[in-house]
């Protein structure tokens, strides 16, 4: 996953905005990593979060097939295999804090949906 290693500035496209569901997950492959996307509009969320797609507890590629909604009242995924929690803002596993998952910095920009 050390693929993405770009500075803040250095904005990627991946999809466009009309490829997002309102909270749920798409997964977009760049430069060979499966990245999560998720969409949470407002009041509920802020906008566009990027997760690695990756569970680290099962090894399966199913962030993106996920569950959106709170725990604690932090926005977070459910992983569709063993039901942790990772929250949407930083990747950190709610019930296994040990446990994380990658994140990028994402933002719509116009029609783009980007990531950093």
């Amino acid at each position: 996953m050390d693929a993405l290693i770009r500075e803040p500035q250095d904005w990627l496209p991946v999809c466009r905005r009309q490829d997002l569901v309102p909270n749920s997950g798409v997964v977009a492959l760049v430069d060979g990593a499966q990245i999560a996307l998720f969409y949470v509009p407002q009041p509920a969320g802020g906008g566009v979060y990027a997760l690695e797609n990756r569970d680290p507890r099962s090894g399966a590629n199913v962030i993106g097939r996920g569950l959106v909604g709170h725990v604690g009242g932090e926005l977070v995924v459910a992983s569709p295999l063993y039901k942790q929690h990772f929250r949407l803002e930083d990747g950190v596993c709610v019930q296994y804090p040990e446990q994380r998952l990658r994140t990028w910095q994402a933002r719509l920009n116009g029609d783009a949906v980007e990531i950093a």
